[in-house]
C-alpha cells in the first residue's frame, strides 16, 4: 500500500519523540499529542482523535497489567517479610558468594541469564530482584548497575535468542521458508556475540561506581531499595516473631527455587509449554500470593486480614506511580502496530499498521552489499523494536531477510541479526515502555534513567554482532 499522510506524521512524531529522549526530557507530551493528531487526520474526525487518546492508553494498560500485578504481588510479600524480619536473614547466604560488587555483577549476570534462558526474563524478574539485588547493594554493587547486569543478560542475551522456547524464531520464519531451528542457531551464537559485548561493556563503563562492601552509601542505598517496597514496619503481633522470621528465611528462597526446578523440568523432560513466559509469570504471581498469605498469618492472625491489604495497595499504589508514565508512551507506539490500532482507531477490518508500513516502504532503496545488508536489517529491527514488544515485528524483518539474502550473509543469519535487533529493543533494554518497566520498578530506579545507561552497551553489543554475522 502507498504511505499516506497519517504514516509521514507517525513517522514525524516518533522522530520526535527519540530526539526528545536523546536529549533527556519526558516524552509523555508528544506521544498524547501524536496519538490525538494521527488518529484525527487517519479517522477525518476530530471526535475519533479524542477517543483514540482513551483507545490507546487503555489498550497499552490491558498489555502493561500483568507485569504491574506481579510487581504488586511480589512487593507485597516483601513487604510482610519485612515486617517478619526474614528478608535480611534471607540474603545472609548469599551474601558469602558476593563479596564484592564486582562478583556480584557478574553473578547477575550468570544467574539471570540461565534463568531466563529456559523460561523467559519476565519470570526471572521477581525472582533475582527479591533474591540477589540486595545482596549485591550490601556488596557494593550499586542498584542501577544490578539493574543493567539483569536487562542485559536476561531482556537482551537470553531473550534475543530465545533457543529454548524459540518463539522468537518461529515468528521470524512465519513469512518466509526459512527453518526456525536454524534461525535459532544463528541468533544464539549472535547472541553471545552481543551479550558478551555489552555486559563487558557496561562493566567497563561503570566499575567506577563499584564501592568497597565496607562503604557506608552501600547501607544506605540498601536501605532506600526497602523503602520502595514498605510503607513503615508493623507491629508484631506474635511472640514468636524470631522463629517465624527464621522460618520464611528458608521457606521463601526454596519455594522460589522449586518454582525454578519445576519449570525447567517441565521444558526439559515433559515438554510442557504451560508455564512459558506470561503464564511461567503468573505462576510466580501465585507462589508469592500463597507465601504473603502465609507470612501475614504467621506475623499477626488476629490482623492478617488488614495487613494484607494494606500490603497489596501499597504494592499497586508504587506499581503505578513508578511505572504510570508509561502507559501513554506504550500507547502511541501501539497505534503503530496493526495488532492493536483497530481498537484503538475503532477500525474492524484492514487495520493500519503504521510503523511496519514506513519500514516496508523503504525496502527498495535498502542496499545490496553484504555488510549494508546486515545493518539495514539491524536497523529495521531496531526500529520495529520500538513498540515495546520485541516479537511484533519477527516476521517482517524474516521476511526482509529472504529477499536480501546475498552470497555473502545467508537469510537465516540476516534473520536472527533483525531478531536480536528488535528484541534487544523492544525486549527489551532500551526501550522504556517494554518489560524493562518491571525491573527498575523492582530494584527502584528510573527506567528512564536504566534506559540512558543500557543505551551506548546496547549499541555496542550489536555493532559487534552485526560484524560478526558478516565477518565471522
Amino acid at each position: 500500500m502507498g504511505l499516506e499522510v497519517s504514516h509521514w506524521l507517525y513517522g514525524l512524531f516518533t522522530l520526535a519523540i527519540i530526539v526528545v529522549m536523546i536529549f533527556r526530557k519526558g516524552v509523555v507530551f508528544p506521544t498524547l499529542l501524536g496519538t490525538f493528531v494521527i488518529a484525527w487526520v487517519y479517522k477525518g474526525s476530530l471526535l475519533d482523535g479524542f477517543t483514540a487518546i482513551f483507545n490507546a492508553n487503555l489498550v497499552a494498560a490491558q498489555e502493561l497489567f500483568s507485569i504491574f500485578l506481579i510487581i504488586t504481588f511480589m512487593l507485597a510479600l516483601l513487604n510482610s517479610l519485612h515486617d517478619l524480619g526474614a528478608d535480611r536473614k534471607m540474603i545472609q547466604p548469599i551474601q558469602r558468594m558476593m563479596v564484592n560488587g564486582h562478583v556480584s555483577f557478574f553473578v547477575l549476570v550468570g544467574v539471570t541469564y540461565l534463568i531466563s534462558l529456559f523460561f523467559w526474563p519476565t519470570p526471572a524478574v521477581p525472582l533475582i530482584c527479591a533474591l540477589l539485588v540486595p545482596a549485591a547493594v550490601k556488596a557494593g554493587l550499586p542498584v542501577m548497575t544490578a539493574a543493567v547486569a539483569i536487562a542485559l543478560a536476561g531482556q537482551g542475551m537470553a531473550l534475543s535468542s530465545d533457543y529454548i522456547v524459540q518463539v522468537a524464531p518461529s515468528l521470524s520464519a512465519s513469512s518466509t521458508g526459512l527453518n526456525a531451528g536454524l534461525i535459532a542457531d544463528k541468533a544464539l551464537l549472535l547472541s553471545l556475540f552481543a551479550g558478551v559485548t555489552a555486559i563487558l561493556f557496561a562493566y567497563l563503563l561503570y566499575r567506577k561506581e563499584i564501592r568497597a562492601p565496607q562503604d557506608v552509601r552501600n547501607e544506605e542505598e540498601f536501605q532506600k531499595l526497602q523503602s520502595t517496597t514498605k510503607s513503615e514496619r508493623n507491629k508484631a503481633q506474635t511472640k514468636h516473631l524470631s522463629a517465624w522470621s527464621k522460618v520464611f528465611a528458608v521457606l521463601v528462597p526454596l519455594s522460589l527455587l522449586a518454582v525454578v526446578i519445576f519449570m525447567m523440568y517441565s521444558k526439559l523432560h515433559s515438554g510442557s509449554t504451560g508455564l512459558i513466559g506470561g503464564d511461567g509469570a503468573a505462576f510466580v504471581g501465585g507462589v508469592a500470593v500463597i507465601l504473603l498469605l502465609l507470612s501475614t498469618l504467621a506475623f499477626g492472625r488476629q490482623h492478617a486480614l488488614d495487613y494484607i491489604t494494606n500490603h497489596i495497595t501499597d504494592g499497586f499504589v508504587f506499581a503505578f506511580k513508578a511505572m504510570g508514565p508509561v502507559i501513554p508512551i506504550a500507547g502511541f507506539f501501539f497505534l503503530g502496530s496493526s495488532e492493536f490500532s483497530g481498537t484503538i482507531l475503532r477500525v474492524d477490518e484492514d487495520a493500519p499498521a503504521l510503523l511496519f508500513d514506513l519500514v516496508n516502504a523503504t525496502q527498495e532503496y535498502l542496499p545490496q552489499s553484504a555488510l549494508l545488508a546486515a545493518l539495514s536489517i539491524l536497523v529495521i529491527g531496531i526500529i520495529t523494536g520500538l513498540d515495546g514488544s520485541g516479537f511484533s515485528g519477527l516476521p517482517l524483518t524474516g521476511a526482509l531477510a529472504a529477499s536480501l539474502e546475498t552470497g555473502a550473509i545467508d537469510a537465516p543469519t540476516l534473520a536472527a541479526l533483525g531478531q536480536l535487533g528488535a528484541i534487544w529493543t523492544g525486549g527489551g533494554t532500551i526501550v522504556a515502555w517494554s518489560s524493562l518497566i518491571a525491573i527498575a520498578g523492582f530494584c527502584g530506579v528510573s527506567v528512564m534513567e536504566l534506559v540512558r545507561k543500557n543505551f551506548l552497551p546496547v549499541m555496542a553489543g550489536l555493532f559487534i554482532a552485526t560484524l560478526a554475522a558478516v565477518f565471522i
